[in-house]
């Protein structure tokens, strides 16, 4: 038994109501049962009953025992001087105000029918991988496809706050902001925070003036990778050196690196080396950027957008000093799909929330065209009869999985209550 599951059972009055009397035998009625705000002090605010015909408005407070008032110390607190009910499952101790009179109390546990208790012990039994796997496929589209739709927006609203962030460390310079994500988006999981460190530590202005010549570029990104710290026979790498000294000094930037970046574990195109100079040239030959992604509305839009390749060095290198057969090394569909969803798709929204524009609907109809994520929770709903047919809903997933099944947030999910009401 959780508390969660009595706060849903009082939200949705699902007891017994008609014949309830107070645990010292009083007759109750329940006229609101009172906002759920889940905030600091009591779980229901501004609710509305009578005892014994007295009618009384104020706060209700819930627990599994009567006793874990004590253990939460809401004795202490002022904030709950104006609870007029204590609803519990089990009542073991008489609760007190300040005043000396007593809180009346409900025992859930005597109006819960036996069928509603048999759903939720079903919800939530025993687990391989999520509470309601085994009721998945019973679930409606419709409730589904809400659900996730509301999940989605709240996976942005998370995102979109982390940008908020970096655009205050950048004084607002939007397209210093989308700089600093795709550099992390070119990093992928293992490299994704030292290449967004990378990108902070060089002012966007200073990208803006070099931007003109990609040597420049590659140089100063190496520099902050710490690829150019030895000595080497290679001539690009002795170039990239000599102009990252003559940089680093002209904008007064640290010399010294963040950290090694990660070589292990990746694919040769994936290397640090590939997408660095990837990330070079993609501002080398874009520029303006920023209103460009606002602007995209289309897959094919942001494809063209991002049609880029290594520099000519790059074609027949992996690492330096080692040359390997030319090779163009351009960013793959399924690279830039994960630009779309990870960078593009919440800077849209950020900044369209910044202008207090509304474009929910332009953001689905985009994902709806970007294939799926292929992961190991994506697989796992599919194998469960949930399956992913885009990015919006692979996307919904992720969040339902990480944000509610994780957290055992089965009653605040609309899956969860769904199965329970069922």
């Amino acid at each position: 038994m959780k508390e969660d599951f009595l706060h849903y059972l009082w939200k949705f009055k699902k007891f017994e109501s008609s014949d309830l009397k107070t645990y010292t035998g009083e007759t109750l009625r329940i006229t609101n049962v009172g906002q759920y705000l889940q905030m600091a002090g009591p779980d229901f605010f501004n609710a509305q009953i009578s005892i014994d015909n007295q009618k009384w408005a104020g706060n209700v407070e819930i627990h599994i025992k009567s006793s874990d008032w004590y253990v939460h110390h809401h004795e202490r607190d002022s904030a709950y001087e104006s609870v007029i009910l204590h609803v519990v499952w089990e009542h073991d101790t008489e609760i007190f105000r300040n005043n000396n009179t007593e809180i009346p109390v409900l025992e859930l546990k005597n109006y819960v029918r036996k069928a509603t208790l048999e759903q939720y012990q079903s919800l939530m039994f025993p687990k391989s991988w999520i509470y309601c796997e085994k009721q998945l496929e019973s679930i409606g589209a419709f409730s589904l496809n809400n659900w996730l739709e509301r999940v989605f927006f709240e996976r942005l609203e998370r995102k979109s706050n982390q940008i908020e962030t970096v655009l205050v460390e950048t004084n607002r310079d939007w397209e210093a902001v989308l700089f600093v994500l795709l550099a992390k988006n070119f990093g992928l999981n293992t490299n994704g925070i030292l290449f967004m460190n990378i990108a902070e530590s060089i002012p966007f202005s200073t990208i803006r003036k070099e931007s003109f010549e990609i040597e420049n570029i590659e140089a100063l990104l190496f520099a902050k990778a710490g690829l150019l710290m030895n000595e080497k026979e290679d001539s690009y790498y002795a170039n990239l050196k000599e102009k990252s000294n003559y940089l680093l000094n002209k904008y007064q930037l640290e010399s010294t690196f963040l950290e090694p970046v990660q070589f292990f574990k990746h694919r040769p195109d994936n290397f640090p080396t590939i997408r660095l100079s990837q990330l070079a040239n993609l501002y080398h030959s874009q520029k303006q950027l920023f209103s460009k992604v606002i602007a995209a509305d289309s897959v094919a839009v942001i494809y063209e957008l991002f049609k880029i390749a290594v520099s000519e060095y790059w074609q027949t290198h992996y690492q330096f000093d080692k040359e390997s057969p030319r090779k163009q090394k351009v960013l793959s569909k399924s690279f830039i799909d994960l630009i779309i969803i990870n960078t593009i798709i919440p800077i849209q929204f950020a900044y369209a929330r910044s202008q207090g524009k509304a474009i929910s609907e332009n953001l689905i109809a985009l994902l709806l065209q970007v294939a799926p994520e292929s992961n190991s929770i994506i697989g796992k709903f599919n194998s469960f009869g949930i399956k992913a047919r885009n990015a919006f809903e692979s996307q919904s997933l992720l969040q339902l999985k990480n944000e509610y099944c994780n957290k055992g947030r089965c009653l605040d999910c609309a899956i969860g209550v769904s199965l329970l009401k069922s």
